[in-house]
C-alpha cells in the first residue's frame, strides 16, 4: 500500500473527538438525552462507544505510521521517539488533571489514571508490539489478555470482600485500585476508576485489534476487498461480543472483554464506512469539519477540557454563578426546554472548536506531540 494520508482516518478521528466533546460539556448535567449518557453500569450506548474508538484508532494510527520503518526493527531512535510521545501524553492528562489550580496540596490527591494516561500506555504497548512481534502472534496476545482479563474477574476471590464478583466497589479491579492508587482515583467514586490499572490490559487489547486492522488493510490491495473484510471482521468481533456478553457482562466502567470485541467490531465497520465513502467513492466535503478535528486531536482534547474548566471554575454576580451556569441559564435555558437547553449548549462548543481548529487547518497549524 501507498504510504498517502487516509483523509478517511482523519475523518473517523475527528468524529471521535467531536462526538467526545459533545457528550463532555451539556450544559447541565441534570438534563441530556439517554443516548448521550454512559451507561449506568452494564451495557453500552453511544456516548460508550467514544473511548473504545480512541483507542482502536491508535492501533490503526501506529500501523500507518510506523509501517514503512518496521522492517529495520526497534531502533534506538524509534524506541525514543515512542517513549517520548508517551511520556508528552501521559504529562498532558495529569497536568489537565490539576488545571487551573497547581498545588502541592492538590498532588496529595491527584487522580493519576485518566483518559489520556490510558491512551499513552496503549499507545506505547501497541508500538512496542508491532515492531517485536507479527499478526499472528498479535492475534495471541490479544486473545490471551481478554481470556486471563475474564478468568480474573469471574474466578478469583476479591481480598477482603469475598468471592469474585462485578460489583463497582467490590470487583478485584477496584480492590486494586485501592491497593495501589488509594486517594488518586476518580474524585466520583473515590473507590474504584473507570481507568484503572487492572483494566488496561483489555484495553490494550483494543489497541492491538486497531493494529490488526491496519495490517489488514494495507495486505488487500482492492478496495471493494478492503472494506468487504472490514465489515464482516467487525460483524464477527460484534457477535462475539455479544455471546461472551452473556457471560461476562458488556461493561465500559470494567471494560470487560465481551465490551472490548463488541466496540472494536463496531469502530472496524465505522472506519470501513469512511473509508469506502471518502477515500473510495470521493465524498470527501462532508468530511471536511472532521478532518479539521482530526488533525489536531490531541490539541483540542487537551484544550477543551481545559477551557470548560476554567469555564465551571470562574464565579460571577452576587450568586458567585459559574461563567458556564450563567451562559447556560441566560442564552440556552431562557428559552429552550432543559434537554434541548443542554444539548444546544454542548453543540455550540462543538461548533466553537470547529471554527478553531478551521483557522489552524488553513494556517497549516497542526499540533503534534
Amino acid at each position: 500500500m501507498k504510504s498517502s494520508r487516509l483523509l478517511s482516518l482523519d475523518a473517523f478521528r475527528g468524529m471521535t473527538v467531536a462526538a467526545m466533546i459533545l457528550v463532555n460539556n451539556p450544559g447541565s448535567w441534570d438534563a441530556i438525552y439517554s443516548p448521550l449518557e454512559h451507561a449506568k453500569w452494564n451495557g453500552c450506548t453511544p456516548t460508550d462507544l467514544i473511548f473504545p474508538f480512541f483507542l482502536f484508532i491508535v492501533g490503526l494510527s501506529i500501523h500507518f505510521a510506523y509501517q514503512s520503518k518496521v522492517s529495520e526493527g526497534l531502533t534506538k531512535k524509534v524506541f525514543l521517539k515512542i517513549t517520548k510521545r508517551t511520556a508528552i501524553i501521559f504529562g498532558l492528562g495529569i497536568l489537565l488533571a490539576l488545571f487551573p489550580v497547581f498545588s502541592l496540596e492538590r498532588l496529595s490527591h491527584l487522580r493519576i489514571p485518566g483518559v489520556l494516561q490510558r491512551i499513552s500506555l496503549v499507545f506505547f504497548f501497541c508500538s512496542i508490539l508491532y515492531f517485536k512481534t507479527k499478526w499472528l502472534a498479535q492475534i495471541r496476545i490479544a486473545a490471551f489478555f481478554l481470556v486471563s482479563y475474564f478468568l480474573l474477574m469471574t474466578l478469583v476471590p476479591v481480598p477482603g470482600w469475598g468471592s469474585a464478583n462485578l460489583e463497582p466497589e467490590t470487583n478485584l479491579a477496584a480492590w486494586l485500585d485501592r491497593l495501589l492508587l488509594n486517594g488518586h482515583l476518580w474524585s466520583q467514586s473515590k473507590t474504584w476508576d473507570p481507568e484503572g490499572i487492572l483494566s488496561t490490559i483489555p484495553a490494550c487489547a483494543t489497541g492491538i485489534i486497531g493494529l490488526l486492522t491496519g495490517q489488514l488493510f494495507s495486505t488487500i490491495e482492492q478496495p471493494e476487498r478492503r472494506s468487504t473484510w472490514l465489515f464482516f471482521m467487525g460483524c464477527s468481533l460484534v457477535v462475539a461480543g455479544m455471546a461472551w456478553g452473556h457471560f461476562f457482562p458488556i461493561n465500559k466502567s470494567l471494560w470487560t472483554s465481551s465490551y472490548v470485541l463488541y466496540t472494536a467490531g463496531i469502530a472496524m465497520q465505522a472506519f470501513a464506512c469512511c473509508y469506502w465513502l471518502i477515500d473510495v467513492l470521493g465524498f470527501k466535503k462532508w468530511a471536511m469539519p472532521f478532518v479539521y478535528y482530526g488533525v489536531n486531536a490531541i490539541f483540542v482534547f487537551v484544550a477543551s477540557g481545559a477551557i470548560a474548566k476554567l469555564l465551571i471554575r470562574t464565579k460571577i454576580g452576587e450568586e458567585k454563578i459559574s461563567v458556564w451556569g450563567f451562559i447556560y441559564k441566560n442564552v440556552y435555558a431562557s428559552w429552550l426546554e432543559p434537554k434541548n437547553a443542554s444539548l444546544a449548549f454542548a453543540l455550540t462548543f462543538v461548533l466553537l472548536f470547529l471554527v478553531i481548529l478551521w483557522g489552524m487547518y488553513k494556517q497549516k497549524i497542526f499540533i503534534k506531540v
